[in-house]
């Protein structure tokens, strides 16, 4: 089987949004998008699939949501087993040939990654997710500066980048569907969200309507 970084239909390019930060834009070709949006799809709407989390404080996310290799704890802010803060369902592996592509990624923007976490999130029209840092993994892999990497599929989104602290300048860059943003070393704990999903601007041949947005980490 070919490997899913082979080919392209937009032409790639590589853009650094700060240190430590990689705009890998048009990495993914429309077969591999596809391929990954048909695995999303079904690993939502199978068991242990999508759900709508609910966080500390009472409030529900704008995003559905779906763990592989640990499940994100929305209440607690921590990584386990199990969907402890939903339905106590086990949590199903990354499959081998997402580490393998993660790596791939990681590896073009100049970095080394061993993912053992993907989370799925799905965003329809309204989905949105807020400022934020990505810092719930272990103290030894945000030292390590081990890089998130995001791949987006379907959908345009307004793809906010801040710095290390919330009252930080923000920039916004507009992703399209095959665009992966991969962010570590210096850049690991950035603040980032969602803005805006652009309806209608997913590739038609996804025949999906929203984005899929799936993060690789390293526990």
């Amino acid at each position: 089987m070919a490997s899913l970084l082979d080919g392209f239909e937009r032409a790639r390019e590589r853009v650094e949004m700060a240190p430590g930060a990689v705009w890998l834009r048009a990495w993914l070709m429309d077969v591999a998008q596809a391929e990954l949006v048909a695995r999303c799809r079904a690993i939502m709407d199978g068991p242990a699939g999508g759900y709508v989390p609910t966080v500390r404080g009472g409030g529900t996310m704008r995003v559905r949501m779906a763990c592989l290799g640990r499940h994100w704890n929305a209440r607690t802010y921590t990584y386990e087993a199990t969907r402890s803060d939903y339905d106590h369902a086990p949590v199903a592996p990354v499959p081998g040939a997402w580490m393998a592509m993660a790596a791939d990624l990681a590896a073009a923007a100049g970095f080394t990654l061993r993912p053992d976490i993907a989370l799925i999130n799905f965003y329809d029209a309204d989905g949105r997710m807020g400022l934020h840092q990505d810092k719930d993994e272990s103290a030894e892999s945000i030292r390590a500066g081990a890089p998130v990497v995001s791949i987006s599929l379907g959908d345009t989104a307004r793809f906010l980048f801040g710095g290390l602290r919330r009252k930080d300048p923000v920039e916004s860059v507009m992703l399209e569907s095959g665009d992966v943003v991969v962010f570590g070393g210096p850049a690991r704990l950035r603040y980032h969200g969602v803005s805006r999903i652009v309806a209608g601007t997913a590739p038609a041949g996804l025949g999906l309507q929203g984005r899929f947005n799936i993060t690789f980490r390293q526990y």
